[in-house]
């Protein structure tokens, strides 16, 4: 079954399906549809659910089909190594592209149960949240979980957070300012929630801090890939009267040989909003070895009359994740920032019944060391159960490391050996 799988996940990842891209995948999940007689449903947010004719399933399988990418229009090229798929020089899509693949097998092997296809989940779970297709089936399996062994049951809610700076002004450069270029690119970047525990340096924090410890202005800056990810790449253009400080190894910096008679420059309240700004975990359950509330400085961009600033909170609870939206919309605002949020989505708090029991069950054949869990990042889950109430959910996946950057792997074995654990599930429950 799973080298079937691999050659399908090869086949879509050539399809383009960055977020926010939709047709190409559509089009080609119909013409799929089509050669095994499946219906095909698109909702007017792209969202595709793949069923038989008048026939009420038990079961739905559910994947994302966007992906990250951290360059735009990218197209993963497939690499294969030591036991491993990768990307060359961009994130591999197995996020949730394995997911589609399993669910594609399955459709060309005449199963018939709900495959629901949703969009972009990368960026707000927007597909989900506006799902406009009504599901038939008791039970969904969600395919984008990725460590083997952990049976997803409950998850952290969250919401996005968008800030605007409008303080700008134009001063004579009286005390003879230089003006200079400041660049990092050379950082692991990782995914937001589940990664956020593992020290993975964030590149605005990083230009920040330069900024902040070489009394510089900011003039220019521009970083982040996703607000879902933590920032890889950040460019600024700053004026200082001594060379900046080199306060990370990844820092590039360069003088440009310009001089200016006035400087346009922000506010220091966004360097230092940047600089004091408490990013990563804020709370955690060492009984339970799990993250409770983060959040991440993801993005900012300036244009012509603002400074634009991302951020993306998480909690494992609705009320932590209220207290975080609250506590960080009002230190914004206390920096001079207009705030507004956007994207929320639950917490879905762990649910242990009859399904998830007998997923673990069969779970437990293959791997008797597999258990329930709830994680810190954000499943499409939450909102069908939100949806649905009455539907019963688990979410389950092959290992996958470092989603939502150009270290993205998946392990070849492990897709393997899922694939006879999900087709036991589906049998069971078709």
């Amino acid at each position: 079954m799973s080298s079937n799988i691999i050659e399908i996940f090869k086949e879509i990842t050539e399809v383009p399906r960055c977020s926010g891209t939709h047709e190409p995948f559509i089009n080609y999940i119909k013409g799929f549809a089509k050669r095994y007689d499946f219906e095909c449903i698109v909702d007017r947010y792209k969202n595709i659910l793949c069923k038989k004719k008048e026939f009420k399933a038990n079961l739905c399988l559910q994947s994302h089909y966007d992906i990250v990418c951290l360059s735009d229009n990218c197209v993963p090229k497939i690499i294969e190594d030591d036991g491993f798929l990768k990307a060359e020089n961009s994130t591999l899509g197995s996020d949730n592209g394995i997911g589609c693949a399993y669910m594609l097998d399955l459709m060309s092997k005449g199963y018939e149960l709900e495959y629901l296809f949703t969009s972009d989940e990368e960026i707000g779970l927007i597909g989900a949240n506006n799902l406009d297709i009504e599901l038939k089936a008791e039970y969904m399996l969600n395919l984008d979980s990725e460590s083997e062994g952990e049976i997803c049951i409950g998850c952290a809610g969250g919401v996005d957070i968008f800030a605007k700076n409008i303080d700008k002004k134009i001063i004579p450069n009286e005390e003879n300012y230089q003006l200079y270029e400041l660049e990092i690119s050379n950082l692991p970047g990782g995914h937001s929630g589940v990664d956020i525990d593992k020290n993975i340096p964030n590149g605005i924090k990083i230009i920040g801090k330069a900024i902040k410890e070489s009394k510089a202005l900011l003039l220019d800056i521009k970083g982040g890939e996703r607000i879902n990810s933590i920032p890889v790449n950040v460019k600024a253009i700053i004026a200082c009267k001594d060379e900046p400080k080199k306060i990370d190894e990844n820092l590039c910096i360069s003088k440009i040989d310009t001089k200016s008679e006035h400087l346009n420059i922000w506010s220091s309240d966004i360097t230092n909003f940047i600089y004091t700004f408490a990013n990563g975990v804020r709370g955690y359950d060492k009984s339970l070895d799990v993250v409770l509330d983060s959040i991440n400085l993801a993005k900012i961009s300036t244009s012509i009359d603002c400074v634009e600033i991302e951020l993306s909170a998480r909690s494992m609870s609705n009320s932590g994740l209220n207290n975080l939206k609250n506590e960080t919309v009002t230190l914004l605002e206390s920096f001079g920032f207009e705030v507004k949020t956007a994207g929320k989505y639950p917490a879905w708090k762990p649910d242990v019944n009859e399904f998830t029991q007998e997923v673990l069950k069969i779970y437990k054949k293959y791997d008797s060391s597999a258990s329930l869990e709830a994680i810190h990042a954000g499943l499409e889950c939450a909102i069908f159960k939100d949806k649905f109430p009455n539907i019963k959910v688990a979410s389950i996946g092959p290992n996958i490391f470092n989603p939502h950057s150009k270290s993205e792997r998946v392990e070849l074995k492990s897709v393997e050996n899922l694939s006879h654990i999900v087709e036991e599930i589906v049998n069971k429950f078709k």
